[in-house]
């Protein structure tokens, strides 16, 4: 497979990636589930318990399990065609992931804040009136 196909994989498949690790990690629709693994992660009776539990509570953490199953799925390999192709696009796939992550983060929390500052300068102005 030539680089720029391999590229244009690698920044599709990042986006499945980031996409299912973000949803599982942070949005209501998984929040029973979340909130079950957030508590046996803390009162977890094992140290092994518990760090498998918190897998499904950070972003990060769950975007490698993501990425193996992608990569399994997908057979995707990056600039070398045997198992080395495989390590070296897992971990790519979470790198460009977790940059779409931090950067969706990053979007939702400037939207949150302008939507914050409205609302105060609408306040502002009924006193006002």
């Amino acid at each position: 497979m030539e680089m720029q196909h391999q590229l244009t994989w690698l920044f599709v498949l990042a986006i499945v990636v980031a996409c299912v690790a973000w949803t599982v990690t942070h949005e209501e629709v998984f929040r029973e589930p979340r909130e079950y693994c957030v508590n046996r992660s803390k009162a977890g009776k094992s140290i092994a318990s518990r760090k498998f539990f918190y897998l499904f509570t950070c972003e990060y953490c769950f975007s490698h399990y993501v990425t193996i199953v992608v990569v399994a799925v997908t057979q995707f390999k990056l600039l070398i065609d045997d198992w080395r192709g495989y390590v070296i696009a897992g971990f790519a796939l979470v790198y460009i992931a977790n940059a779409y992550m931090s950067l969706f983060l990053f979007l939702r929390q400037l939207i949150k804040k302008e939507k914050t500052e409205i609302r105060h300068i609408e306040a502002s102005d009924e006193e006002n009136t």
